[in-house]
């Protein structure tokens, strides 16, 4: 089989889903060994990537120049890295949740390494790095081993070192707490959000002379009646969707992504 990248690695192991988007001048360096890559996603130009064991979501885009090393790396669904992003893993686990933005020129570090520890140097540090689900690093920005919390953000030049409080905006370097700002997120009503996802559905008709309304719907819970007939549930309170992984469904989470709405595929096994 030939593959859109180069492999340094002949026995690296790749589990690649449908419809990705490869760009050229991608290389998988002689440290990868598992590597996964979900439905839907974008890797770009000039890319290189050198981990043992690397997973990464649905519907994720990895932009043009980034680097990937380290030891692990797992980055979810419907997550965007812009370009010439770094990320390092070489602390250990570097875990990206689900929905994260990471701007372009962004840098995300889980080690301080170089200075001479015989000589007396003091700074020497690994860590694990989580960001967590709907994190958004707008750009230029430059984090150490944190956890950032879910839906915490960190604006334009920022330099954080410290862990990232939920839902709550950071700026400056060092990095301090905007509270004047408010939070990232604000959470909607079910009626809000029951209007929103109607009139994405509207939108979206207008622009795909193939669209079925009738295939996709917002649901309380899943069915596995409905997914038998082929129709594509959102539930709207999880965040989640039952995928069918058809050309119409890809077309509109496609149209969906990534400021309109995100949502997390649920197996199907999971219908209640």
């Amino acid at each position: 089989m030939n593959m859109p990248f180069e492999s340094k690695n002949e026995k690296c192991t790749f589990h690649l889903a449908d419809k990705i988007t490869f760009g050229k001048n991608i290389v998988f360096g002689p440290n990868c060994q598992k590597i996964s890559i979900g439905f839907g996603s974008f890797i770009g130009n000039d890319l290189y990537i050198d981990v043992p064991e690397l997973t990464i979501g649905d519907y994720t885009t990895i932009h043009h120049g980034t680097i990937i090393h380290g030891l692990k790396t797992h980055i979810g669904h419907n997550c965007w890295v812009g370009h010439y992003c770094i990320i390092d893993s070489l602390g250990g686990d570097t875990v990206i949740g689900n929905n994260v933005g990471i701007g372009a020129h962004s840098q995300i570090w889980s080690h301080m390494k170089f200075g001479d520890v015989m000589a007396g140097c003091r700074w020497n540090s690994s860590n694990k790095l989580h960001l967590q689900d709907d994190v958004w690093l707008v750009g230029h920005t430059i984090i150490g081993p944190i956890t950032a919390g879910a839906k915490s953000m960190l604006l334009t030049g920022g330099v954080m070192m410290k862990d990232m409080l939920p839902n709550t905006i950071y700026a400056g370097n060092p990095a301090q707490p905007m509270n004047k700002l408010g939070p990232q997120f604000i959470e909607p009503s079910m009626a809000e959000k029951q209007k929103g996802f109607k009139e994405l559905l509207d939108a979206f008709k207008l622009e795909s002379t193939s669209f079925d309304p009738s295939l996709f719907k917002a649901v309380d819970s899943f069915s596995a009646q409905s997914y038998d007939q082929g129709i594509t549930q959102f539930n709207l309170a999880e965040r989640t969707y039952m995928p069918q992984y058809s050309s119409q469904e890809h077309e509109l989470m496609k149209f969906m992504l990534y400021d309109k709405a995100k949502f997390i595929p649920k197996a199907a096994k999971n219908a209640s």
